[in-house]
Formats: structure tokens, C-alpha cells, sequence
């Protein structure tokens, strides 16, 4: 299972989120900084997808991530994007 976070805001407005990838299937999951659980978001709206790309997008230029998971993100968003 791969996991990829990252965070938005500040102070009690941050908001945290996770998603793990496992066989296949991506789940996405967010909080904000004062709650202790995670809420999964089903289905997954398109920004969310859009800022998962973007992280992945990052780690692939560092080496740390597959070019065929920018590629799912890609077929999922319903289009081949060229960086």
C-alpha cells in the first residue's frame, strides 16, 4: 500500500488529508487539525483528484513516485495531461 499526504491552511482551519493507493483502488480520506477521525470521501470530487496529482506529480519529478500512477490520475480526471 502506498500513502500520500498533504495539508492546507493554518491554524484550526488545517485540514489534512491521506490517500492510500491498494490494489488498484485509490481511497481518499481528509480531517481537519481538531477532529481525531478521518472522513472518507466517496466519491471523490474532481480537486481532490486534481491536488492528489499534484502531489504525485512532485514526488515523480523527485524521483519517488511511478510515472503510471500520474498516468491513472490522468485517465480519471478524463484526460492526457503533458507537464
Amino acid at each position: 500500500m502506498e500513502r500520500h499526504e498533504w495539508s492546507e491552511g493554518s491554524g484550526k482551519d488545517r485540514r489534512y488529508t491521506r490517500a492510500n493507493h491498494h490494489g488498484g483502488k485509490w481511497e481518499i480520506y481528509s480531517r481537519l487539525r481538531d477532529e481525531e477521525d478521518w472522513t472518507r470521501h466517496d466519491p471523490v470530487d474532481e480537486e481532490l483528484w486534481r491536488k492528489l496529482r499534484d502531489v504525485l506529480w512532485r514526488k515523480y519529478q523527485r524521483k519517488r513516485c511511478p510515472w503510471e500512477m500520474i498516468q491513472a490520475i490522468d485517465k480519471i480526471l478524463g484526460g492526457d495531461r503533458e507537464e
